[in-house]
């Protein structure tokens, strides 16, 4: 065997990648839910998916249609870090969808839709053997061996792995209704003897380093339901490393000969957490696993995190989304369970968002535009018909497009009162994109829109920021600043059930305490509550009130996303100075600033002394006025 070059990923999965249909609703059958929410899906791309939220190099060999479906699932993989080369666009066939259900907590409803799909149709000419080359370790997956041209593929991709010296994990995978012997709806029927199968997964044995399978997928691999004659019979076939998976219990690993009594192989034990859904445990059981394994720990090492990968994955709604990341990982397994139901571990569940969220934000300028109250206000006082607000956001978003420049990330604030039209355009942009919930002017705090505010914002789209003003002073009496906090509580709630960031503004009030500290203890209060939003949004401090914010959010929050500097209507040298000291904090990722930009233009245009080209030229002027504030207070930060 020749050498071969140091590889490019950790590991390559091959096989199944679908969107995943979680049902919203718990505890009911799946005909009585209403609604649900779209994950990606899939043995191979979840395991690609955990592995990635780990550290590891991953990459999926699979198909996906020219649908929305199949975007979805590409662009969702690209985000998490998941090499997408391997994944082909099949122009005939739609991408694969999974139907699943959480009835109660023994029952998991699962609905597999891939007649005729296009993960299905992976042939050998798919498989890149340069590509598979390229990976310390492949991931052969059970279900793409059920067909002729599947077997094909999978087997194809392990002759080359094992030329090459590489490893090939095999997770036995077994649905037996994919393997043809249940009916299209019987997706949650784990176990069906049948001798055929059998046979062919002991073709596939003795061509692996690592075989892993629960229970149920070793008896299937071994022929026998008595699961010590089962491991037996597959180490008669296979050298194989197996890792017999045991739900809470943990897991068990034979390097070598198969033990009188299981309990003697390698052993790690399971972690105390409610089962709130089993669906892709294994998953990302096999992620932690491979974290461990290809990394070159000891097996005790790669069984503890793999238990806690699955875990996390039973303790949640969904598969991939469930997984954890390398620092979360390390943060339960240094502190260890303080709450069973792991998804209720406020805790935890913020270093899980924190540190899943998608997206790097720098170099924000955006142009606010979010105002109601004012620019109804100015229409009044011109007499003009309110109606021509919606008109003017119009006009507005085409100064900030034409203002784009590379070195900057574009961004809006944006409501849906008068500018539903822009938002729609505006998140055609890839722009940063804030939207408010505040009931102009309230204090305290109360929100516009539903009644609910999860029922107002779960009809978003996932990368629009929910944007909150509030008139907050530290000083505000106790029943004052009880409400405001109780309203910030009803946010921060909303916002992580429909799984949106938020920001707080933080206002400043004539009554009570001013100064450098004001607004940084304020923030404290809030961060004191529980409460900790992804971004802030301020107005001008001193080089000393910047400090103190700063030291705020690090002392409270390492992941915060930031702080976008406010405006207030400042004249455009003033905000160019407070540009100029609020770049030079390390918090600060930009700015959001509104009427020093559109004030002029507004009153101008709606009184019709001004036409939509010159109102448009006078706010793409001041905005880009800012921008270059923004990045020359940068440069000199760098310099």
């Amino acid at each position: 065997m020749s050498s071969q070059p140091s590889p490019k990923y950790d590991i390559i999965t091959i096989g199944r990648t679908c969107a995943d249909l979680y049902a919203d609703q718990i505890g009911c059958r799946m005909e009585d839910a209403r609604s649900f929410s779209k994950y990606v899906g899939g043995c191979p791309t979840n395991i690609a998916v955990g592995g990635a939220r780990l550290g590891l190099k991953t990459a999926l060999l699979s198909r996906v249609g020219n649908d929305q479906i199949g975007r979805f699932v590409r662009e969702t993989l690209e985000a998490e870090g998941v090499e997408t080369r391997g994944l082909a666009t099949d122009t005939e066939r739609l991408t694969a969808m999974a139907f699943l259900g959480i009835e109660d907590d023994r029952n998991f409803p699962l609905l597999f839709v891939r007649t005729d799909c296009a993960d299905a149709a992976l042939t050998e000419d798919n498989i890149d053997p340069e590509f598979i080359r390229e990976a310390a370790a492949i991931v052969v997956t059970g279900t793409h061996f059920s067909k002729p041209h599947l077997e094909a593929a999978s087997f194809k991709a392990m002759r080359i792995a094992r030329d090459a010296g590489r490893k090939v994990v095999f997770d036995i995978d077994y649905r037996p209704n994919l393997w043809g012997l249940l009916g299209a709806g019987e997706g949650d029927v784990r176990f069906v003897a049948d001798a055929a199968v059998t046979a062919r997964v002991q073709r596939i044995l003795p061509g692996c380093d690592v075989v892993v399978g629960t229970d149920e997928e070793v008896h299937i691999a071994g022929g026998s339901t008595d699961t010590r004659e089962a491991l037996v019979n597959i180490r008669k076939v296979s050298d194989a490393m197996i890792v017999l998976k045991t739900g809470p219990k943990g897991c068990l690993v034979f390097a070598g000969d198969i033990p009188e009594e299981l309990e003697d192989g390698i052993s790690s034990q399971g972690f105390p957490v409610e089962v709130f859904n089993v669906l892709g445990a294994g998953d990302g059981f096999m992620a932690g696993f491979l974290r461990g394994y290809v990394r070159g720990l000891p097996l005790e090492e790669c069984c503890r995190i793999a238990n806690a990968c699955g875990a996390f994955a039973v303790s949640r709604h969904g598969c991939a989304p469930a997984y954890p990341s390398w620092e979360e990982l390390q943060f339960f397994l240094g502190r260890g369970v303080i709450n069973p139901r792991l998804r209720e571990d406020a805790e935890l569940e913020h270093v899980h968002w924190a540190t899943t969220r998608r997206g790097t934000w720098d170099n924000i300028c955006a142009f606010a535009i979010d105002h109601r109250a004012q620019l109804e206000e100015m229409a009044a006082r011109c007499g003009a018909d309110p109606a021509r607000i919606a008109a003017f956001k119009d006009l507005a978003l085409e100064a900030m497009l034409a203002s784009r420049r590379s070195g900057i990330m574009l961004g809006t604030l944006l409501d849906s009162t008068y500018g539903r039209q822009a938002l729609f355009r505006a998140e055609r942009e890839s722009m940063w994109i804030g939207r408010p919930v505040e009931l102009p002017g309230s204090r305290p705090l109360k929100f516009e829109g539903a009644a609910s505010l999860g029922a107002e914002v779960a009809s978003w789209p996932d990368d629009h920021v929910i944007k909150c003003l509030v008139f907050y002073n530290p000083d505000d009496p106790e029943p004052l600043r009880r409400s405001q906090l109780d309203q910030l509580h009803r946010l921060a709630s909303a916002a992580r059930l429909s799984r949106h960031e938020y920001l707080i503004e933080v206002i400043g009030t004539v009554e009570g305490k001013r100064g450098e500290a004001a607004t940084a203890e304020a923030m404290q209060q809030i961060y004191d509550d529980g409460i900790r939003p992804d971004w802030w949004k301020l107005g001008d401090q001193t080089e000393a009130g910047w400090a103190a914010v700063s030291a705020v959010i690090e002392r409270n929050d390492r992941w915060c996303r930031g702080i976008l500097l406010l405006g207030l209507d400042a004249p455009a040298d003033v905000l160019a100075d407070s540009i100029a000291r609020a770049a030079a904090c390390g918090q600060v990722r930009g700015f959001a600033v509104g009427r020093t930009i559109f004030g002029e233009a507004a009153r101008a245009w709606l009184a019709g002394e001004i036409a939509d080209a010159e109102a448009k030229a006078q706010m793409q002027a001041r905005f880009g006025q800012l921008i270059n504030c923004w990045q020359e207070a940068r440069r000199a930060k760098a310099a």
